[in-house]
Formats: structure tokens, sequence, C-alpha cells
């Protein structure tokens, strides 16, 4: 995605006359989607001890004693997440009627692009970590039948990832290192407004406002954004956007990265976190 003001315009005021798809639509998506993962899904396999006995050749001695098995052998591990590791419409605050929702793999764990694009102008390479499998879906307002649903209706958007055992060692610490590279960043390209384009900038920073909060690790991330100003006139362009947080979640080797729509508060956001891990139990290797 380009580092470009006016295209982050566009995409918002585009984003105005979405209209989400049709339940049957949805319906048909999900399936097509399910076919394909099948065809990725791996089965990992545990080896239960065997135990043998040395035969003898008549010489009248007896046979050493068998091994004993195991009485608990381990599970299979976990590979590709189930929606039941998401959280569910009944854990929101207020109802959610439909969901939107897929899976896939070695997709990297994002947990805010204006972060990365701040993170790639800083020569921090690669930006997010590659994940193993993941599951991510999008939860909108109940509507009316009939009705049609808006970018308004946004109520929270959720991505699970599996993750390799390093990644997961690493992963706070890794967030905390893009963290102090881009406590502040200032973006700048053209911007359109009325038929005319400045080269206009704005500032932005993120800060970690809550931590270790659910699961084994979490952490609060607030992204705020000075108003746009024209770089030849220093005018401001517009009001300053509301603040967005994040909630990062691990659990095992299963993270989740959690947003709210604009209506959204951090306490609710925490509230979720916290169910979220709970739900990721489901799906963490070793289980909770």
């Amino acid at each position: 995605m380009r580092d470009d003001l006016a295209f982050v315009e566009q995409v918002r005021r585009d984003l105005e006359d979405v209209r989400w798809p049709e339940p049957q639509d949805i319906r048909a998506r999900a399936r097509r989607r399910s076919r394909r993962t099948a065809v990725a899904a791996t089965v990992v396999l545990t080896l239960a001890g065997v135990s043998a006995f040395v035969a003898t050749g008549g010489g009248g001695e007896s046979a050493p004693p068998p091994v004993a098995a195991s009485a608990s052998p381990t599970p299979p591990a976990r590979g590709e997440i189930a929606a039941e590791s998401l959280v569910q419409p009944a854990d929101l605050s207020q109802p959610a009627q439909v969901q939107l929702s897929e899976s896939d793999f070695a997709q990297p764990i994002l947990v805010d692009s204006m972060l990365g694009h701040c993170g790639q102008s800083r020569g921090m390479t690669p930006t997010w970590p590659i994940s193993r499998w993941s599951r991510s879906q999008t939860l909108l307002r109940e509507r009316p039948v009939g009705v049609d649903h808006t970018v308004g209706d946004l109520l929270l958007k959720q991505d699970l990832y599996r993750v390799a055992p390093e990644t997961g060692a690493s992963l706070f610490a890794d967030l905390d290192r893009l963290l102090a590279t881009c406590a502040e960043w200032a973006s700048a390209g053209p911007y359109t407004m009325a038929e005319q384009t400045v080269t206009a900038q704005a500032v932005h920073n993120w800060t970690v406002v809550q931590r270790s909060f659910a699961g084994d690790g979490a952490a609060m991330v607030r992204h705020t954004q000075s108003p746009v100003r024209d770089q030849k006139t220093g005018e401001t362009i517009g009001d300053a956007p509301r603040p967005t947080s994040t909630a990062v979640v691990q659990v095992g080797d299963v993270v989740a990265v959690l947003t709210l729509g604009r209506d959204g508060t951090e306490p609710e956001l925490s509230r979720l976190a916290e169910v979220a891990a709970h739900r990721m139990c489901l799906a963490a290797n070793p289980p909770c």
C-alpha cells in the first residue's frame, strides 16, 4: 500500500458507500473458501510408544518385561484455526447479524497498516512476522431485513494467527522495537480536496496504553494523527481523525489482533480481548 495521503482519503470516501453482500452470497463464498482451505490443511500425527519383546531361541531364558506405555499420550498438535476459536456474535454488547470469515496460511501478523508503512520507511524489514495459519472475521451490527449494511455498522474486526515458537517468544519485544522506532512519524504526499491537489503532511503517533490484561500477554496500541496540513501554506485541512486502538493478545502459539468500529471504546476492546483469550484456548498448542 502506498504511503499516500490522497490514496488514504480516497479510500475513506469510497468506504462511505460500501454495501455488504447479502447473507446467501456470504455463505456461498464461505463454502468455496472452506474447500480451498481443506487442501492446505496439515494433519500432525503423534506416535505412541511401542513395546517389544525379545524372542528367545529355546534356551529357556525368560524374555525381558515389556516397557509400560504412557497412560496419557501427547495429543496431536492443532494446525488450522477453527471458527469456534474466534469471538462469537453473542460476546458483543449489541446484536451482530452478519459474520464474514475466511482462513488462510503464511499471512503477516498485521497490527496496524500505517505503523507498517512507518517501519518500512525507517528500514525495518520485515515489518511483520509471518504466521503459519490464520483466520479472520468481521462482525456487523444487526439490521432489519432489507436494510443494507454500511461501513458504520462495523462492530469488530479480528484476525487470529498461529505462529512458530520463535515468533511467539519475541512477539511483544519485536512490537515494542517497532513502536519505539515509530513513536512519531510524519507522512507526506498529495492530498485532494475540493478538486484541488496540494502536498500535505500529517503526524502519526503510536503508544501502548495497556499491557498484560489478557491471555499469556497482551498490549493495547493507540494510534493518533494530527490534522492534515498543507506543506506550502501551513493551513490545516479539516479536523484530526479520532484515535484508534488495537489489541494484540497471545495464548500459547496463537495471536489475536482486534479492532472495534468507530463507535468502539478502549474499555470494550479490553473486555473483548479477555473474551478472545478465553476462546483462543480452543486453538492453542498446548491447550489451556
